[in-house]
């Protein structure tokens, strides 16, 4: 079984490299209808329709103008998401999202930290490098 730290990920936005980032969280959930008829003793179901939210954390780097500036809120864009890196036969998601917001979270003897949030807009599809 193979398993991966959190230190090799990687977010694109086509061929340029978000700088700086920290974490990414990609969470998606499918709807259920609720099929159950009278007569049935156990609840049923049916899928419907699927959904979810990425975000991306990052320490805040402004010249950054290709990745961070460019995920301003209201942009449509085509999110890659590579968990275990980007090297030759690790996998990836293709993921269409709006950015719905963004987050500038200034502490004291702390990084500037920028928090983008997006919804996704669309199919996900998974592939290999």
């Amino acid at each position: 079984m193979a398993v991966h730290t959190g230190s090799a990920g990687v977010v694109k936005i086509g061929s340029d490299v978000v700088a700086e980032v920290t974490a990414f969280t990609m969470e998606t959930t499918a709807d259920v209808i609720e099929s159950t008829q009278l007569s049935d003793t156990n609840k049923t179901y049916e899928v419907s329709r699927k959904s979810g939210t990425v975000t991306v954390e990052c320490a805040w780097d402004e010249s950054d103008t290709s990745g961070q500036i460019a995920l301003q809120e209201a942009t449509g864009v085509t999110l890659l998401l590579y968990p275990e890196g980007a090297d030759s036969g690790d996998y990836f998601y293709t993921v269409p999202v709006i950015v719905t917001g963004n987050s500038v979270s200034v502490t004291m003897d702390d990084l500037i930290r920028l928090s983008i949030s997006c919804q996704i807009n669309g199919a996900i599809t998974r592939g290999t490098v």
